[in-house]
């Protein structure tokens, strides 16, 4: 089993013209994994990508993130030149090492991507989480290197503390599209899933240590509905996988309140929508994924049952929420796909 190169942070930015110093390995401390409840509280706490420029005060803090991540941000954000960012990124990718094959699977697979990218997850005997990544496009594979590098032997806790709008300490916005920036998030997000399921799995008694799939990997290119095998199991331990912001816990609680669902899935995807004229000058949290399973649509039309779900978001739609995905079931239909 290969272990992702670790590279000395002091040496990826250099003030001379004399070449990178080779990588070595750092050492990781060991940080043992208690499981508890706490884990839920972390997810629905975090704030969704702002996709109009947050001011600075409501970014997560940088001493908030894992140290290595830590160590990267401070590094690159001393660089100011985008070009110099891109080799920096170049630089993490000629130095992460392969996947192997047999791991370039369909569920490790970063759906929205416009290159193919692969992520790996395990533990290691400490219940830190290890993470192995690639990709046919060397810029992409070292964005991938990036968070290889800074949440690797981290415990799974740390992992999904991290906000997506950390990609925005980077300061890489002028150095990639919208696309790769999109893909960039894209792999954040499936490695907060991956270790959450082996959180899972481990609680469950289910050996941590194999590689497992990501939670949603086998739903459309944004991630959408928690994949069906463990479902509902997985909504009773850890609540829902999405991260929200106030506007996403309203949602869900008004949803909740009026339809007592049996399920329900609620999913921020504004960072998708960025530049979009329903985005800009918002506060963010404009464009949402909502799934949810209820005994109040029996006998409704497909369209009764949206204008019902319109209707009890109304303030919202009024107040900056530009867009919503909706997939509304019966129990029954659910159960029979």
């Amino acid at each position: 089993m290969s272990i992702p190169t670790k590279i000395t942070i002091s040496s990826l930015f250099h003030r001379s013209a004399a070449p990178f110093f080779n990588p070595t390995k750092i050492p990781t401390p060991p940080h043992r994994l208690f499981f508890s409840k706490n884990i839920t509280k972390i997810i629905s706490s975090n704030q969704p990508v702002l996709s109009s420029p947050p001011s600075s005060s409501s970014l997560q803090r940088v001493e908030e993130l894992p140290p290595k991540l830590q160590e990267i941000v401070k590094l690159f954000q001393a660089v100011q030149e985008p070009k110099a960012k891109y080799e920096q990124l170049l630089f993490y990718g000629r130095n992460l090492n392969t996947l192997e094959s047999k791991y370039k699977t369909t569920e490790n697979k970063v759906q929205g991507c416009v290159s193919q990218v692969w992520v790996r997850a395990y533990f290691d005997e400490d219940k830190n989480v290890i993470f192995e990544a690639d990709s046919d496009s060397m810029l992409t594979k070292g964005l991938a290197a990036l968070l290889v590098q800074g949440l690797s032997g981290r415990p799974v806790e740390e992992i999904v503390r991290v906000s997506p709008d950390f990609a925005m300490l980077l300061g890489l916005q002028q150095s990639l599209t919208p696309s790769r920036n999109n893909g960039f998030l894209n792999m954040l997000k499936l490695m907060q899933k991956k270790a959450l399921q082996l959180y899972v799995e481990a609680k469950r008694g289910a050996s941590p240590s194999s590689d497992v799939s990501g939670i949603g990997d086998s739903t459309s290119g944004d991630g959408g509905v928690v994949d069906s095998a463990i479902g509902g199991n997985l909504n009773e331990d850890l609540g829902h996988t999405s991260v929200l912001g106030s506007r996403g816990r309203r949602i869900e609680e008004i949803l909740n309140k009026e339809l007592r669902p049996t399920a329900i899935h609620v999913e921020d995807i504004s960072y998708q929508h960025a530049g979009h004229s329903g985005v800009v000058g918002s506060d963010g949290e404009t464009h949402f994924n909502v799934e949810v399973i209820s005994e109040e649509f029996q006998g409704k039309s497909l369209v009764k049952r949206h204008r019902m779900i319109y209707s009890l978001l109304q303030d919202e739609l009024q107040s900056g929420l530009h867009a919503l995905s909706i997939v509304a079931k019966t129990p029954s239909e659910a159960a029979a796909q």
